[in-house]
């Protein structure tokens, strides 16, 4: 029987860590996170990591593998996993990959498009134009040069948004163009299975984790990596929004209100993200009884 990697996908909040370690559980194998920012030791409220009793019940890879003060990219993540892969496929013969940063999904699935490289200068003046005019400002732009990118996008995520940017500025094409060329092959099958719930109820889930992740400490969290407040995975939702309030930007109030708002919206991205491919089977988180059948009638 060959080898299968199954990708569990959708938006944050939906359930994802409990469906794959139930998978991992039935299948008799590991978990790979492809959740990019927990990848990272210090960041640990605010990216809703397994806990150490969901790690101890089923073994994960990419959980605290980095620092924050580490360089970690898109590419990387796809041959660090990839060699992590080929070790796992020796002992088993399915692997559950779970993960909602639709970016690092990709690269291990389909391997990640040959961008071509900034012109001299491009990013050193978007980076100036970011600091002077704001994220607001940038969105602006994406969306007037590549609308297709932006509706995918978390737009919250100026790295993301610069990137894009520059490969516009340096090629003439925008950022999606590069995002339709042939894919990589692979010596594994893959599954792909995509959580979904009624829209409301994960607006819910989304504002009572929010809740509880402000009451578990978050805020001290982010007191403690203001020294690397500028570091790319610092540069997203739940710990922008705090840096802000620290700054004096909103009140704590209106600075929870923004991550919950934030967080709902790039749920919505992340529907997008997902749903643009048709080889995704979707189901309801509680659903894992039939997700376990639909995964062993393709395997056959």
């Amino acid at each position: 029987m060959r080898k299968t990697l199954v990708c569990i996908v959708g938006p944050t909040a939906i359930g994802k860590t409990a469906v794959g370690i139930e998978l991992a559980q039935g299948f008799g194998t590991v978990v790979l996170s492809a959740d990019s920012r927990q990848f990272y030791r210090e960041m640990n409220i605010g990216t809703a990591k397994p806990s150490q009793e969901e790690l101890t019940v089923v073994p994960h890879y990419f959980i605290d593998s980095l620092s924050i003060a580490d360089d970690y990219s898109a590419g990387d993540f796809e041959r660090d996993a990839l060699i992590v892969l080929e070790a796992m496929f020796a002992w088993h013969d399915v692997v559950i990959l779970v993960g909602g940063s639709g970016l690092f999904v990709d690269a291990v699935c389909r391997g990640l498009d040959d961008l071509p490289g900034p012109m001299p200068g491009v990013r050193e003046r978007l980076n100036e134009l970011h600091k002077d005019q704001g994220l607001e400002y940038m969105q602006d732009m994406l969306q007037r040069i590549d609308p297709i990118y932006y509706s995918e996008v978390d737009i919250h995520n100026p790295q993301r948004v610069i990137r894009a940017l520059e490969v516009y500025e340096s090629t003439g094409k925008p950022f999606s163009h590069f995002r339709q060329q042939k894919r990589a092959q692979r010596d594994f099958d893959i599954l792909k299975i995509g959580l979904e719930m009624d829209r409301q109820l994960l607006y819910e889930r989304i504002n009572s984790r929010v809740d509880a992740m402000m009451e578990a400490g978050l805020l001290e969290e982010v007191k403690t990596l203001l020294p690397y407040r500028h570091r790319p995975p610092l540069l997203t939702v739940g710990y922008a929004e705090l840096f802000d309030y620290l700054d004096g930007t909103y009140t704590l109030e209106r600075a929870v209100d923004k991550i919950k708002q934030n967080t709902r919206r790039y749920a919505k991205r992340q529907f997008t993200w997902f749903r643009k491919d048709t080889s995704t089977h979707w189901f309801n988180p509680d659903d894992v009884s039939n997700i376990i059948e639909w995964i062993d009638k393709r395997r056959l």
